[in-house]
């Protein structure tokens, strides 16, 4: 998916590694879609309205139908043969696609539970990350929260949403744009721990076997710097 000519930041995978689920929409082709952000699973990476995170290299020629639908240009009509086509020049090497790296980090290191307050040692790791994110051209970085299955659905998807504005404010204060970072919470909706694992009513023993699901993963998109 990313060839050798890539460069992915190497970020440490940190407690509470997990798969993230970002936008995507499967069965489509993305080669050519270098002037759009790409996640490790090569969809184009959308805002909350469905809008597409194009990159520094982005042209109106690089436009794809899924989109930009008003830039991409429709074939034209069927025209007599042309004569033969001189001998075409050597291709150009293409810009290099942003490769992206992912770490998750575990709420219990974030967060106290059920809080949105970033603690000292939360701090402490994402200023190693604003730290890694300054060797790199960044396109994007994608913060989701998330929570465990305690309180109602509409407490929880809050809960995760305001966990990862936490992070992202805390990122803007050391530098990183604003309009770099997108963030989304999940709720209790994608639950690391099995169904039948950490049952029983609210207790320490049960909050501490659902830390899993108590977490934040960010994704960070762009390329090394030269």
């Amino acid at each position: 998916m990313i060839n050798s000519a890539k460069h992915s930041l190497l970020l440490a995978t940190l407690l509470g590694l997990s798969a993230a689920a970002v936008a995507q929409t499967p069965g489509i082709d993305r080669s050519g879609t270098v002037g759009y952000v790409i996640d490790q699973r090569d969809n184009v990476v959308k805002s909350g309205t469905g809008l597409c995170w194009r990159t520094g290299f982005w042209t109106p020629a690089m436009a794809i139908e899924e989109c930009d639908p008003d830039l991409v240009k429709k074939p034209a009509p069927a025209a007599a043969p042309a004569a033969p086509a001189a001998k075409p020049a050597a291709p150009v090497a293409a810009a290099p696609k942003p490769a992206a790296q992912k770490v998750t980090l575990a709420a219990d290191a974030l967060f106290d539970f059920d809080k949105a307050v970033l603690r000292p040692e939360g701090k402490s790791k994402l200023d190693k990350l604003s730290g890694d994110i300054k060797g790199i051209k960044l396109e994007v970085i994608i913060a989701v929260g998330h929570a465990d299955r305690f309180g109602s659905d509409a407490y929880n998807q809050k809960l995760s949403e305001k966990r990862a504005e936490a992070v992202k404010a805390y990122l803007v204060s050391k530098g990183v744009e604003p309009n770099r970072v997108y963030t989304e919470g999940k709720g209790e909706k994608q639950p690391v721990t099995k169904a039948d694992q950490c049952k029983g009513p609210k207790s320490k023993k049960t909050i501490d076997c659902l830390q899993p699901d108590r977490r934040v993963e960010i994704e960070v998109i762009g390329t090394k710097n030269q």
